[in-house]
C-alpha cells in the first residue's frame, strides 16, 4: 500500500499547482460570484414577493420580485457557461502533468533496474489514472466552487432576511456533513488497495502474457490461473467493501440533506411566535431545498467518489510505485526456481566450415521465469542438407526459425549461420545474405509479378535475375498457369485478389531465385494442397543450399534427409525410418498420417 510519505506530499504539491494557476483560479472564483447573487435573489426574492407583494396585496410587486428571482436564474446560467469555460484551464495542465510524471516514473524505473521486470502497471498510471484523475478532479473543483458560492449566498440571503434561521438550520446540517466526513478515510484507504491491486492485476497478466505462448505449450494454465485468480477474487471482495461504505455514505447524505429541511418545519411554529413572518420562512425553505441542499448533495457525491479517487491516484504519481497488494513486488518479479544445471561434458571444438547452421546448447524462453521453449537445444545443419521440423503447435517450431534466421537471440548458448554469429548486423540494407526466411504468411506486394519473385535476388540497386531464370524458376514450382492468369511478367500484381495459397506460391518462386544457401520455411507452404506442397519442397531442396522447413505433414517430414522432432523441451533428430523407434511423438504422428492414408 502506498505509504503516508506519498499521502504528505500531495497536499504541498497541490497547493503548489494551485498557485502556479492563480489567473485559472481567479476566473473561476469571479463567475462563481455571480451564482452567489443567483442564490441570493432566488430565496430573497420569493421572500419580499409574499411578505411585500401577494400577502400585502400588492400583486405587481409581487411579480416584480419574482421576476427579479428569474433574472437572477438567468445570471446564475451565463456564470455556469463561463465556469465550464475556465475549468480547462485547470484540468488540462494537470492531465499533461501528470501524463508527464508517469513517463518519467517508468524511465526512472528503467535506469534504476535496468535488468528488472517491465513497469506495466505504468499502463494503468499512463491510461486509466491519469483520465480518472481528471475527470476527479473536473467533478471536484466544479462541485466544491458551486457549494461554497451557493452556501455564502444562501446563508447572505438567510442572515438579510432573519438571522435566527441560520441557527435553526446550522446545526444539523453540520452534524450531516461530520457523519459524512467521518466515511472519507475508511473509503479512501478502500480506494486505495482497489488500485494497488488493479495494477498489480495490470503488472501480473503483462507478464503472463509474455510466457503465454510457453504457458498453453507446457500446459501451465492451472498454474498460470492460479496467480492471477487471487488478485481477482481481491477486486471482487474490494468491490463489495466499497458498496458497504457507499450505504453509510448515503445515510450520512440523508441526514446533512434532509434534516435541516425537516428542523425548520418543526419550529415553524416558534419562529412564527417571534415575529418571523410567512414569506421569510418560504425565503428560508427556498435556500434550502432549491439551492443549498442540491448543492451539497452534489459536493457529498463528489468528495465521496471522486474525491477519494482522486486522493488515491495523486498519491500514485506523489511516492514510488506500490508494491504487489499480495505480495509480490512490481520491480523484479520473484525469482522462480530453476532446477540445477547439470554438469555437461565439453563440447568438442568445430570449424567454422562444419556446419550451414548451427545451435550449441540453446536456451530461450519467453520473458523471465517462463518454462523455456527450447533447453540446451544442440543442432547441426549441414550443408546441402533437407531437414524438416516437426512437433506439436507451440512447442517451438517457429523459434526455432526466428533464432536461426537472426530475429530472436538465445538466453543461452549461441546460433551460428555460415560459422557466425546468427544475429543481422544492424542497418545491413537488402535482402539478408546468408539465409532466406519465408513465414506462414506469405509476403505478396503490389507492383509486377517479376518484382514479387525477384525481390529476394539481388540487393537495391544491383540489376536482378534475368528472364531465363525467372522462367526457370516458374517452372521449377509450376507456376506457369498463375503466371500467365495474372497477365504475364510485367502485368501489376494486387495482393487482395490472390488466394493465400497463390501468394504462398509467389513467395516459394521469389525464395527459389535467392542467392542465399540457407532457406527457411515456417509452414509456408500450410495452405498448399499436398501436390502443390511436395513440388515445392523437392524444387527448393534441388536448389543449391541447405533447405529448413517446419513440416505441418507428415509427407513433408518423410521427404527430408533427417528430421528434427521437438517434444517438449526435448529434442530427438534422425532419420524418417530410424525416428519411429526413438520417438514416441513421431511413431504416433506416423501412425496417425498412416490410418488417413488408409481411409
Amino acid at each position: 500500500m502506498t505509504g503516508g510519505g506519498a499521502r504528505g506530499r500531495v497536499a504541498p504539491e497541490g497547493r503548489r499547482f494551485l498557485r502556479g494557476h492563480r489567473k485559472a483560479v481567479g476566473r473561476l472564483a469571479a463567475w462563481s460570484l455571480l451564482e452567489s447573487a443567483h442564490t441570493f435573489l432566488g430565496g430573497y426574492g420569493v421572500a419580499r414577493a409574499l411578505d411585500d407583494g401577494f400577502l400585502a396585496g400588492r400583486t405587481a410587486t409581487g411579480l416584480g420580485w419574482l421576476a427579479a428571482a428569474g433574472a437572477g436564474a438567468l445570471l446564475g446560467g451565463f456564470a455556469l457557461r463561463g465556469v465550464f469555460a475556465g475549468l480547462a484551464d485547470l484540468v488540462e495542465p494537470l492531465r499533461d502533468g501528470l501524463v508527464r510524471r508517469a513517463v518519467r516514473q517508468a524511465l526512472d524505473r528503467a535506469v534504476a533496474d535496468p535488468a528488472g521486470a517491465a513497469d506495466t502497471g505504468a499502463v494503468s498510471r499512463l491510461t486509466q489514472q491519469t483520465e480518472m484523475a481528471r475527470d476527479s478532479f473536473a467533478g471536484l473543483v466544479l462541485t466544491a466552487r458551486s457549494f461554497v458560492f451557493t452556501a455564502v449566498g444562501a446563508f447572505a440571503g438567510m442572515a438579510a432576511l432573519a438571522p435566527v434561521l441560520l441557527l435553526v438550520v446550522l446545526p444539523p446540517l453540520l452534524l450531516g456533513m461530520a457523519a459524512f466526513l467521518a466515511t472519507l478515510r475508511p473509503l479512501a484507504s478502500v480506494q486505495r488497495r482497489s488500485l494497488d491491486t488493479d495494477e498489480a492485476l495490470a503488472d501480473r497478466a503483462g507478464r503472463l502474457a509474455e510466457g503465454l505462448r510457453d504457458i498453453v505449450a507446457c500446459g501451465g494454465q492451472t498454474a498460470a490461473e492460479a496467480r492471477v485468480e487471487p488478485l481477482i477474487a481481491a477486486q471482487e471482495r474490494l468491490a463489495r467493501t466499497l458498496a458497504g461504505w457507499a450505504a453509510l455514505r448515503t445515510l450520512a447524505l440523508g441526514t446533512a440533506g434532509r434534516l435541516p429541511v425537516i428542523a425548520l418545519l418543526a419550529a415553524t411554529p416558534w419562529l412564527l411566535g417571534r415575529g418571523i413572518t410567512a414569506g421569510t420562512l418560504a425565503g428560508g425553505l427556498t435556500y434550502l431545498v432549491q439551492a443549498l441542499l442540491p448543492a451539497l448533495n452534489s459536493l457529498m457525491t463528489a468528495l465521496g467518489s471522486a474525491g477519494t479517487r482522486l486522493l488515491v491516484v495523486l498519491e500514485r504519481f506523489s511516492g514510488p510505485v506500490p508494491p504487489d497488494p499480495v505480495g509480490h513486488s512490481p520491480v523484479k518479479p520473484k525469482p522462480q526456481p530453476q532446477p540445477k544445471p547439470q554438469p555437461q561434458p565439453p563440447r568438442p571444438a568445430r570449424t567454422p566450415t562444419d556446419a550451414a547452421a548451427e545451435l550449441r546448447g540453446v536456451t530461450f524462453a519467453y520473458g523471465p521465469g517462463a518454462a523455456p521453449v527450447l533447453d540446451d537445444l544442440d543442432l547441426v545443419v549441414r550443408p546441402g542438407e533437407h531437414l524438416a521440423v516437426v512437433g506439436p503447435s507451440g512447442i517451438g517450431k517457429s523459434t526455432l526459425t526466428a533464432l536461426l534466421a537472426g530475429m530472436l537471440s538465445p538466453d543461452a548458448g549461441s546460433v551460428l549461420v555460415a560459422g557466425a554469429a546468427a544475429r543481422r548486423v544492424p542497418g545491413a540494407d537488402g535482402p539478408d545474405p546468408r539465409r532466406t526466411l519465408l513465414p506462414q504468411q506469405a509476403y505478396v506486394f503490389t507492383g509486377t509479378v517479376r518484382e514479387n519473385l525477384t525481390h529476394l535476388a539481388a540487393a537495391p540497386g544491383t540489376p536482378g535475375p534475368g528472364d531465363a531464370r525467372v522462367q526457370r524458376a516458374v517452372r521449377a514450382l509450376g507456376l506457369d498457369e498463375l503466371v500467365a492468369r495474372l497477365g504475364g511478367l510485367d502485368a501489376e500484381l494486387s495482393p487482395r485478389l490472390l488466394s493465400r495459397g497463390e501468394s504462398q506460391q509467389l513467395a516459394l518462386a521469389a525464395a527459389y531465385l535467392s542467392p542465399a544457401p540457407l532457406l527457411l520455411l515456417d509452414e509456408a507452404t500450410c495452405h498448399l494442397d499436398p501436390a502443390a506442397e511436395e513440388r515445392a519442397e523437392r524444387a527448393l531442396a534441388e536448389r543449391p543450399g541447405t533447405l529448413v522447413v517446419v513440416a505441418h505433414r507428415v509427407s513433408s517430414a518423410a521427404r527430408a534427409d533427417r528430421v528434427l522432432v521437438l517434444d517438449g523441451t526435448r529434442a530427438v533428430c534422425g532419420t524418417h525410418e530410424e525416428l519411429p523407434a526413438r520417438s514416441p511423438l513421431y511413431r504416433d504422428l506416423v501412425g496417425r498420417w498412416n490410418q488417413a492414408a488408409d481411409e
